[in-house]
Order: structure tokens, then sequence, then C-alpha cells
């Protein structure tokens, strides 16, 4: 009797663990649907990227960062230089343009 009640409890601690990870899943792959909610759209936040380091955007991303909120990250080509730029997605306000030296490739995203 006591193996089929511990057999139960941890049965119903794996489903419950599942559950909770499957949520946890489904919030961070639904993060993308709050860019409704940005004042100005990523159209813009990359023309405002664009005209802050005089280049062409590669690449383009809607994130949220600790310091400011919601953002677009945008990776903008100048010449031999590229330039991760952070755009406020309420005002479209340039929050910061730095150097990225260290994108040579796509696999260390997370570092760069």
């Amino acid at each position: 009797m006591v193996r089929k009640s511990l057999f139960a409890l941890l049965a119903a601690v794996w489903v419950v663990a599942g559950g909770a990870a499957a949520f946890a899943t489904q919030t961070a792959q639904n993060d993308a649907g709050s860019v409704t909610q940005a004042a100005i759209t990523l159209s813009q936040a990359i023309a405002a990227a664009e005209q802050k380091v005089g280049g062409r955007a590669a690449k383009a991303e809607y994130e949220h960062s600790k310091l400011h909120g919601w953002i677009y990250d945008v990776e903008v080509v100048t010449g031999a230089k590229v330039f991760d730029v952070e755009v406020d997605a309420t005002t479209g306000t340039v929050l910061a343009s730095t150097l990225d030296s260290g994108d040579r490739d796509d696999e260390h995203d997370e570092r760069d």
C-alpha cells in the first residue's frame, strides 16, 4: 500500500513539474507578443538606428532590457564595422550605440 502511494505521489510530482516546464517554455516563446504594445514599429526603430550610425541594419530584435524596459536591439553595419544600437520601444530614442567587435559568427550571440 505504501509503495502504491509513493508511486502515485511521484507520478503527481512528475506531472506538475512537466506542466510547469511547459508553461515556462510557452511564456518564453510568447514574449514577442508584447511587441504589439510598443509605441514605435520595428521599421521606425531600424530607421533610427541606421540614421544614428550611418549604416544598414542587418538584424533587429525586440527584447526586454533590465535597464531600459522594452527595446529594439538593432545590428547596423557600416563599412567593416558592426554596431549594436538600442532603441527605446516607447519613444524611439536611441539609448546606446556600441561597436560590436565580437560578432564574427552567430554561434555565440548570447555572449555578443
